[in-house]
């Protein structure tokens, strides 16, 4: 399994996007206000997401 670095932008949970900002021994902290629909989602601006959840979309 390939862990994201700060700076990758990550895929998870039926395609929302993110860009890691931190990264924990089991989880990353995503900022997802790169969504062009963030505001229509009505999200909080970061999550955290744990290493067996999400894809990284560009490294």
């Amino acid at each position: 399994m390939t862990k994201a670095e700060v700076g990758n932008i990550i895929e998870f949970k039926d395609g929302l996007r993110g860009i890691v900002e931190k990264v924990n021994e089991n989880s990353v902290i995503v900022d997802l206000t790169i969504m062009e629909d963030f505001t229509e989602l009505e999200l909080e601006e970061k999550t955290v997401v744990n290493h067996k959840n999400y894809i990284i979309v560009n490294a």
